[in-house]
Formats: C-alpha cells, structure tokens, sequence
C-alpha cells in the first residue's frame, strides 16, 4: 500500500474523486483483480468514518489553508469579487474555506475591495459525499438560500451547465484535479462551467514542477501525476495545461510543502476551449492516488 502511505504532513486529500473506472496499462488491464483492487481500496477512503479514516486524511481545511496553497493570485481574486459574481468550490469537504469567506473575520483580513463586495458572492460546494455540519447549515440558513449551496453524491462531469450555471472563480484544494482518472474531462468540465476572464486556481502534490528541477518526494516512487507524450516521453502537467486554448495558465511551485506542490492558476481568455486528450494508463490508490496518462493522437 505504497500509495496510501503519500499522506501529506500540511496537505492533504479532500474527498473529491472526480470518475473512477477502470483504466488500461501495460500492467493493468480492465476489470483485471488488480485494478479492481485499487478501486475499492480508494473508494473504502471515502467511506471512511471514525477511527477508520486514514491518519491525514481532512475535509476542514479553511480559507487560510487555501491561501498559503493556490497560487498567489488567488487571495486577490477571492476578494474582489462582489455580490453578482459566483464561486464554485470543488472537493469542498466540510466547506470550512466558504464558510470562513462570509465570516466577519474574513471582511477585517481584507478591507480592500470590501465596498465592492457588498453582501459577497454566491457560492456553490461539491463533494462526493454529504459533509455538512451544523454550521453551515446555520449559515445557510442565516444568508439564504441563494446565498450559499451544497451539492453531493455527484461528480462532476454528472452536471451539467444548466444546473450549475458559470463561475468567476473556481477552486480545487486535492479535488477533482487530483484523483479524477480522466483529467483532460475533468479540465473540459471545469472550463465549460468558467465565464470568460474567470480563473481556475488548483495545485498537485508531488510532480514535476515547471522548471523541472525537482524529483520524486518519495524515494524509489514515482511522481503522483505523471503525462507521457504518444513517444512515451514526459510532459509536464504545467505544459500540458499550457497546450489548452483559449487559457492562459501559470505555474508556481512550493518547496517548502512536504510534499512539495505545485499551484496552478488557470485563466479563460475565449470560449473555443479545445484540451489535448490524455489516456489514462495507471492507477493506484491513495491519498491522492498515484496516476500516469499519456496524450493521444488527436487522429486516432
């Protein structure tokens, strides 16, 4: 159980598994026992309650804690938004980091923009499982029902544009992004719900960075995220996420997160969105899990 033992000391996974079926590989092929095997020790996580959830494993993480992870922009982006536009949080768990954006605390943090702001942007929290707590549905209950709304039992490629509506700002704090095993469709997903000029801010534990100077946080492991181009050689996520029309994407990466993680802020400029298609070719359980694709011929 290599992979489950990659739990992040400052970062860890929040249960937002955006697909998971069964993949091909040189060593795995569908419905296989070993696929099949990683399937149901993953989805065993995210059933996990009590004394069965694995040491690490949170779905509380705040504002604060999205803060110090996504990219720089992010802090700035969240704060002017005001009361017309709209924030979708992905993997949202608990939903402590929008709860925490209509405290109070949150307007003294932040005075600039605050004007603008008004009575702050409606927001929406998806989760692959019901996570709610008394809290939120206080403050539900206290701002309205158009305010604030939380979504389960989904993934998100099951809903569709007429049900969620467009976005400014969209967040993924290891959602979706992280254990989905179709990321090209999990991108198309997240730009189809993304007005043009919203961002895309999100981050990866554990890959290679940009620069590419970094190696494997685990000795002996893999990076988590790793994309082969149809030679078999390494594209980094950085790149491919490059490749994307109709975006304009910067990476940061974060040394002093063990792992290390790298931020992505994505930025949609137009509506003709095109993403290069990737195949998934590997997969095994943890949190987050490990994952290999490989870019396909956009002619086959």
């Amino acid at each position: 159980m290599k992979a489950l033992r990659r739990t992040a000391i400052h970062l860890v996974a929040l249960i937002a598994l955006q697909g998971l079926w069964l993949e091909t590989s040189h060593s795995q092929s569908p419905g296989s026992p070993g696929i099949s095997e990683e399937i149901s020790k993953q989805e065993a996580i995210y059933q996990s309650r009590g004394q069965q959830v694995p040491d690490g494993y949170t779905t509380d993480r705040g504002l604060s804690d999205y803060v110090r992870a996504l990219p720089s922009a992010f802090d700035r982006t969240l704060a002017n938004l005001g009361p017309n536009d709209r924030w979708l949080d992905i993997g949202a768990g608990e939903g402590r980091a929008i709860l925490d954006y209509y405290s109070t605390n949150y307007d003294l943090t932040h005075p600039e923009g605050q004007e603008r702001r008004g009575s702050k942007a409606q927001t929406v929290a998806i989760s692959i499982e019901d996570r709610r707590t008394p809290l939120w549905n206080q403050t539900a209950a206290s701002l309205g029902a158009n305010q604030l709304r939380y979504s389960s039992s989904r993934r998100l490629r099951e809903y569709s544009l007429e049900e969620l509506g467009r976005f400014q700002l969209i967040t993924d704090v290891i959602g979706g992004f992280s254990y989905t095993t179709n990321l090209s469709l999990f991108m198309e997903k997240v730009l189809s719900f993304l007005e043009v000029s919203g961002s895309f801010h999100t981050l990866l534990q554990d890959v290679q960075w940009e620069g590419g100077s970094n190696r494997p946080y685990y000795a002996g492991a893999p990076f988590l995220t790793e994309i082969a181009n149809t030679a078999g050689s390494e594209v980094k996520v950085c790149s491919w996420l490059k490749s994307i029309t109709c975006v304009k994407v910067s990476c940061e990466s974060k040394a002093d997160w063990r792992p290390p993680i790298e931020a992505f802020h994505v930025q949609k400029v137009c509506n003709d969105v095109t993403v290069p298609p990737l195949e998934p070719l590997h997969y095994q359980a943890g949190t987050p899990p490990e994952r290999r694709f490989q870019l396909v011929n956009r002619a086959e």
